[in-house]
């Protein structure tokens, strides 16, 4: 297992400890920093921190594009193992989307159950996916043209 993997897994722990406190995201992490064993590594506090910095965009988004399935009836690994890559994939760029979700993919087989590999492969294939594409811009709504009438031309 490489060290990243390492880290995603502790910080799928906090996330996972948290949640079954009913605590926020980031809840136990101070805990888990002052005991210090496993030694939490920086790369995990980062995770843990910038999933509990942006759970709604990425709760959002999980919402948004899991067919069949609420944020709620999801295992509790695979939503904090979802919510941990969906921020990888989207706010951190020295993170390839596709080592984002190969490692989910993996901490799934291990963790979770047998169909949670390829539900949490198109999931976040998926949020990739929308992440890159370019946002249309916005036409102007009639409601924000003006409803004065006009000056009579010559």
């Amino acid at each position: 297992m490489g060290a990243r993997t390492k880290y995603r897994k502790r910080a799928l722990d906090i996330l996972f400890e948290s949640e079954s406190r009913g605590l926020s995201a980031d809840g136990t992490l101070a805990d888990r920093l002052e005991v210090n064993d496993p030694p939490v590594n920086p790369y995990t506090v980062s995770l843990v921190e910038g999933v509990a910095a942006n759970i709604g965009e990425i709760d959002a988004l999980l919402a948004e594009y899991s067919v069949g399935w609420t944020l709620d009836r999801m295992p509790a690994v695979d939503r904090n193992l979802l919510r941990i890559a969906v921020y990888e994939i989207k706010y951190l760029d020295d993170v390839p989307d596709a080592v984002a979700i190969s490692e989910a993919v993996e901490l799934a087989k291990e963790l979770s159950t047998d169909e949670s590999p390829r539900f949490v492969n198109g999931l976040l294939s998926k949020v990739s996916q929308v992440k890159t594409k370019p946002v249309p811009p916005s036409e102007p709504s009639e409601s924000s043209e003006s409803t004065e009438p006009s000056e009579p031309t010559e």
